[in-house]
């Protein structure tokens, strides 16, 4: 009797709305709420009492009464709740949660790439790679994410505490590599001997770093990277500093707009050494030498007690770092030293090149990497207005510090940010607002869009760059989208040309306007080139 009398109560409640609200309203209502309908089922054990429930114009039960017969359903008691259970909105269609408005900024310190920006660093690295294959150099590359493990050496280096890393769904210490070196260095390791040395190996990776951002200073950048490897003499540094001359001039920048600092880790080593600081310790102290460029030296005199090492040791540092000459290095340490020799090899080497106006001994450089051994360099804006341009080294002993057998190695890192932001200042950078496109073919007339297919399909085939107008536009349109565009030529097919089998064909730089058959356009298409483009073509 219970039993059917609930089902009676539900049958008349439900029944004052259509089926969708009935359903709506059915499903508003939470096990709770059941719950407690269904526990005050005593209400209706009569007859009468499922008489008066059914029909509201008798005199409605205590279970309707606000306080009589416990407390009342929050769905019976709201009126307006199929309002607020209803997903429709008044005209019946549904309604949408209102979206958080999208941050359309990148990640801080990092950068899209739209069309423009992407020609100029396809431009960037094409001269890189054009210099890099000249130089005999071949390109390579590696996963961004690699082992944490990589790039946690145990001497200071600020690398280490700029990583973007985090454990990984299987548990494992990762990072998006802040320089490609490393990652090198463990492809020579992997194949266990198995290269042939020497080696010449280019790479153009992206890196990842958390710092401090500049101007030129990003947190994402490109990198040319050039390595040689197998070759110990000072031939292989001249050979690095040479290529980066040379790209130097390819695009336009002089002696007079960047300078090349030289100096060698052999300098520190045998001041240490004089001064009684033990060899394991020479890395750590050369990371924190670095420094000295941008803080002063109570900023890191904490680090060098860590060290063991007292406030004269680095004064007397400071004071040989000052030096800016290969014969007043050569006071300090001596003609037979082997810094002195080696800078003094190296600089005979670049007089070989034809570079030496590029270079100058710097004591000061040290590089802040801990894994240099040798020659170090940094290229500089000689107007001070931007940081390091490039920079690299020697790092004989990288392998060793990763349990692999010794082996010499040289080379350099080149930053795509600050090189853009010297070629902007010396107003050297060429447009990039051309797309490249050759020839825009546009279909004016009915049924000539087949025709305009055609016609696209012989530009392409003989080499042009071709944009086909998909959609029915007129003419002005079409002319100022190849404008836009920074086409060369448009191509129209109207309904004369159609029925001719010929297209119209404008020079848009020249303001002229021909016909050419369409059996003839691949010719048109090889003799259209404008001045200076076969030239450019057979130096690609």
């Amino acid at each position: 009797m219970i039993t059917t009398t609930f089902s009676m109560v539900l049958l008349c409640f439900f029944s004052r709305f259509s089926p969708r609200q009935s359903a709506v309203a059915f499903q508003a209502r939470s096990m709770q709420q059941a719950y407690e309908l269904s526990s005050r089922i005593t209400a209706f054990s009569s007859p009468q009492s499922s008489i008066n429930r059914c029909f509201p114009s008798h005199t409605p039960t205590r279970l309707y009464q606000e306080g009589g017969g416990g407390r009342v359903s929050a769905s019976v008691q709201d009126k307006k709740v199929l309002e607020k259970t209803n997903t429709s909105n008044k005209n019946g269609k549904a309604q949408q949660e209102p979206q958080e408005k999208l941050d359309t900024n990148p990640p801080k310190g990092t950068r899209d790439f739209y069309p423009e920006d992407m020609r100029l660093r396809t431009w960037l690295f094409d001269q890189w790679r054009e210099v890099a294959k000249t130089y005999g150099f071949s390109e390579y590359d590696a996963p961004v994410l690699e082992s944490e493990s990589l790039y946690t050496r145990k001497a200071g280096e600020e690398v280490t505490q700029q990583l973007y890393n985090f454990v990984d769904k299987g548990d494992r210490a990762v990072a998006l590599r802040p320089e490609m070196t490393p990652s090198l260095a463990r492809m020579v390791m992997a194949k266990k001997g198995g290269l042939n040395l020497p080696l010449k190996w280019f790479s153009i990776p992206q890196c990842w770093r958390y710092e401090r951002m500049t101007r030129g200073r990003r947190r994402e950048h490109f990198q040319w990277n050039m390595d040689i490897w197998g070759v110990s003499g000072e031939e292989a540094d001249a050979e690095l500093l040479s290529a980066m001359v040379t790209f130097f001039r390819n695009v336009g920048l002089t002696s007079d707009d960047v300078g090349i600092k030289i100096n060698s880790r052999l300098v520190i080593g045998e001041v240490l050494t004089e001064l009684g600081i033990p060899p394991e310790k020479f890395a750590a102290t050369c990371v924190l030498v670095d420094k000295l460029e941008k803080v002063p030296l109570d900023a890191i005199q904490g680090d060098l007690e860590e060290l063991g090492l007292d406030r004269s040791v680095v004064e007397k540092l400071t004071q040989v770092l000052t030096v800016k000459s290969v014969d007043g290095i050569k006071e300090v340490l001596g003609e037979e030293s082997q810094a002195v020799q080696q800078i003094k090899k190296l600089l005979h080497l670049c007089q070989a090149y034809g570079i030496d106006d590029w270079i100058i001994f710097d004591a000061s450089v040290v590089r802040g990497l801990a894994y240099y051994t040798g020659v170090v360099f940094e290229a500089f804006d000689r107007k001070g207005v931007l940081r390091a341009i490039a920079g690299g080294g020697r790092y004989d002993k990288l392998l060793e510090t990763f349990g692999g057998d010794p082996t010499p190695a040289a080379g350099f890192g080149f930053g795509d940010a600050v090189i853009v932001e010297l070629l902007k200042e010396r107003e050297l950078l060429p447009s990039f607002e051309s797309t490249g496109i050759d020839t825009v073919v546009f279909a004016m007339g009915e049924g000539t869009h087949p025709a305009a297919i055609n016609v696209a399909k012989c530009l392409r085939e003989a080499g042009q760059s071709v944009d086909l107008v998909l959609e029915n536009k007129k003419a002005k349109w079409a002319f100022k989208h190849a404008d836009r565009l920074g086409a060369k030529f448009c191509a129209i097919i109207g309904s004369e040309e159609y029925a001719n089998n010929e297209v119209a064909i404008k020079n848009l730089r020249l303001g002229e306007q021909t016909t050419v058959p369409v059996d003839n356009l691949s010719t048109w298409a090889r003799e259209s080139k404008l001045p200076g483009e076969e030239a450019k073509e057979s130096s690609q």
